[in-house]
């Protein structure tokens, strides 16, 4: 049975792509009464199209627009755990909209875990012809210091289960003055 979440707000998962988002979100909407939207799966059942082909067909520009449109679209829910796609916290107004009613998490792993985690996925377009730890490492790093800025929690995911992951960020949540906040 799904206990009420212990706090009112909704919960923005960023990170790169394979760091746990859909299955920290799912994990958490099983733990507690919230809703999930994954944001990448929602845009590509309303364009009819997977992301790959949206890129590809109107381009990274295009598709950026539309998570900022349903980030601002989202600011209606509570209690929604939003799963981000890799690139939302890119974009300054994304971070801006997250925050206006949530909390932002940002969830880390090494390169190496990423690659383990994405190298069968053959719907990252961005990784589809540049899967290595390397190249992966590079991304990730590009990316470092806005995802940090925009986060108001980081969790690392290395090692750790659904289920730990998923009571630190409760924790963390629930007692914001005992863990600093965002750069732990």
């Amino acid at each position: 049975m799904k206990s009420k979440p212990p706090f009112d707000h909704n919960i923005a998962l960023i990170g790169f792509m394979g760091s746990g988002k859909t299955t920290i979100a799912n994990c958490l909407s099983s733990m507690f009464a919230m809703e999930t939207i994954e944001m990448d799966a929602l845009i590509a059942q309303r364009e009819g199209m997977s992301i790959s082909d949206i890129f590809d067909k109107y381009g990274e520009e295009y598709f950026r627009t539309l998570e900022t449109n349903l980030l601002i679209e989202l600011q209606a829910k509570s209690n929604t755990v939003i799963s981000c796609g890799g690139g939302v916290p890119m974009r300054s107004q994304n971070v801006v909209e997250m925050k206006k009613n949530g909390k932002i998490v940002l969830l880390t792993a090494k390169p190496e875990t990423i690659y383990n985690r994405v190298k069968d996925n053959h719907d990252r377009p961005l990784l589809e012809h540049n899967k290595s730890v390397s190249y992966i490492s590079e991304l990730m790093e590009k990316r470092r210091e806005k995802y940090e800025a925009a986060a108001d929690l980081i969790i690392e995911t290395d090692g750790k289960s659904k289920e730990e992951i998923c009571q630190e960020i409760v924790d963390k949540l629930q007692n914001p003055n005992q863990v600093p906040y965002g750069k732990l």
